[in-house]
């Protein structure tokens, strides 16, 4: 949708789908009162189609309040996926597009925790094909279009999935045109730098050791030491088990969103009120240490008054 004006259109075009997939027709629309929904066009296809739509009071969109936080939600999520990989602001089309693909697929309190798809198909949706948006990818190209001693892959930037087929979008680097290819390979770790017009990593954020950690660090070393020095000459020395070899650790990589999708079925949500926090012991703990904090405050503001008044 390119206009505004666009929207009745694009409503019927809606309403045709929901309808002929589900077997139940629409009843009630709620929207606000731009022009774009309150016009004698669309109250006439309402009326016709017996539709009940229902509008917000002037300026108070928390009346629709569900439809606002969403849109809040995927333009929050277009914009970190945009800044993630450092693109244009002129794929925040595609951008907002993946959001809500991936929010479909993600399970969600308002479905009983179910996802979005699986809500409305009765079938869990599949994420072995999910992908970091943005990545840089290369696409096969057909023997048909290409000669013997020509490249086999093309240079591209994944922005999406195709819903009329089973493919990804790809913005080829080349041609500067969006296709759509099922035969890609993905370098996740990698994005394309616009300015000088090449790939370069992400650099990987490595977190500082804390005070703490070095303290322990230093302790278990001079524990070591003092158990080593108190060994009798000559006898045989058999390491403890916290002793024992350790084989070299590989390198971390980062996760397959596909990966990460598949988690999040075990995530916490947080309770709607006290009678369903104090159900779980996660949330009583954390609301002990929040009332201990609060008691060392007070009682360090009450000391500070006292010496104050002598």
């Amino acid at each position: 949708m390119r206009e505004k004006s666009e929207v009745f259109k694009v409503f019927k075009k809606f309403k045709n789908l929901v309808e002929k997939q589900s077997g139940r027709s629409i009843k009630v629309l709620r929207s606000d009162r731009g022009t774009k929904y309150n016009n004698s066009e669309f109250d006439k296809f309402c009326e016709e189609e017996g539709i009940e739509h229902q509008t917000t009071v002037s300026y108070n969109p928390q009346q629709n309040g569900v439809s606002e936080r969403k849109n809040r939600t995927v333009m929050e999520m277009a914009r970190s996926m945009l800044q993630e990989k450092n693109l244009p602001k002129a794929f925040w089309a595609e951008a907002v597009y993946t959001a809500v693909y991936l929010l479909n697929r993600c399970p969600t309190k308002a479905v009983q925790n179910m996802t979005p798809i699986e809500a409305w198909s009765g079938k869990k949706p599949s994420a072995k094909h999910l992908r970091v948006f943005g990545s840089i990818c290369y696409v096969h190209i057909p023997t048909e279009k290409r000669h013997k001693l020509e490249e086999k892959t093309e240079k591209g930037i994944f922005l999406g999935y195709s819903t009329q087929s089973k493919g990804y979008r790809i913005y080829n680097l080349k041609t500067k045109k969006l296709i759509i290819s099922r035969d890609v390979e993905f370098d996740e770790d990698a994005m394309w730098n616009w300015d000088e017009e090449k790939v370069e990593r992400q650099s990987v954020m490595i977190p500082k050791e804390t005070p703490s950690q070095q303290q322990h660090e230093e302790g278990t070393d001079q524990a070591k030491m003092e158990r080593k020095s108190q060994q009798a000459p000559g006898s045989p020395r058999r390491p403890p088990p916290s002793e024992e070899i350790e084989e070299e650790t590989p390198p971390r990589r980062t996760k397959l969103l596909s990966d990460i999708y598949e988690t999040c079925n075990f995530i916490m949500l947080e309770p709607e009120n006290f009678e369903t926090a104090v159900k779980h012991k996660v949330w009583v703990q954390a609301m002990e240490e929040e009332i201990k904090m609060i008691e060392k405050k007070t009682h360090g503001s009450s000391q500070t008054g006292q010496k104050t008044k002598k």
